[in-house]
């Protein structure tokens, strides 16, 4: 009786797959539910992708930005935090847009300086120098404790649009395990505007309907936005 009850069962479970396969066979195609794919988490893969797909930054320091499908990225700020008892930069900020002339100011440990300087280079996103400066002790810079500093740079351009200022400590025994510095992102003004968030490819005949949402992704295209690519 077992025997014929699973047989039954199988039965069943066989016609079953049947009808719903035969089912979809002859279902049309416009009927059958589209199949959605979230481009924007899967193309997501730093801080500035996240935030710029629109998902929300929490209150943190550094910030974090979290993507609906649960990913977290965190801005880099450099290593400010690791040398906070040693220097502290007032402006700029680690990610602030910058221009020429950068007026620089801070403090740092008196161990940062020799003869009451410590030098400050910026390089663009290709690690190449652009240009360097000193830091100028604005009070007695022998001892232990913070000291005020200023310093001005002056530069071109990059043709990078993000770059690197680095806060060295003055080493002039030129021994490596007394040298140290403060790293610090930023981005510069000029180019930030110039940045483009999508591509245009708009009239290559192929309509850009479903698109990734990060920088350098095809932009969206539509019968109104580009309609010798959209309609046929």
């Amino acid at each position: 009786m077992k025997k014929y009850s699973f047989l039954i069962n199988i039965g069943i479970i066989i016609i079953v797959i049947a009808v719903t396969l035969l089912y979809f066979h002859f279902l049309p195609i416009e009927k059958i539910p589209p199949v959605i794919i979230n481009l924007n988490s899967q193309q997501i893969s730093s801080f500035d992708e996240c935030v710029a797909s629109g998902n929300p930054v929490l209150e943190t320091y550094p910030a974090q930005c979290k993507t609906s499908s649960g990913q977290t990225f965190t801005q880099n700020i450099g290593n400010e935090l690791e040398k906070a008892d040693l220097i502290k930069v007032d402006v700029p900020r680690p990610n602030q847009i910058i221009s020429s002339p950068l007026n620089i100011n801070g403090q740092a440990r008196g161990t940062w300086f020799f003869e009451a300087s410590f030098p400050i280079k910026l390089y663009d996103a290709n690690n190449n120098l652009i240009t360097s400066t000193t830091a100028a002790a604005k009070a007695n810079w022998m001892t232990t404790d913070f000291v005020p500093f200023e310093a001005k740079l002056e530069f071109t351009q990059p043709t990078t649009i993000t770059g690197t200022l680095i806060f060295e400590k003055d080493n002039p025994s030129g021994l490596a395990e007394k040298a140290d510095e403060l790293t610090m992102p930023i981005k510069f003004s000029e180019q930030v505007g110039q940045l483009e968030t999508c591509k245009n490819l708009c009239g290559d005949g192929v309509c850009q309907e479903i698109v990734c949402l990060a920088i350098g992704c095809p932009c969206s295209e539509t019968p109104d936005s580009c309609p010798q690519d959209c309609i046929k």
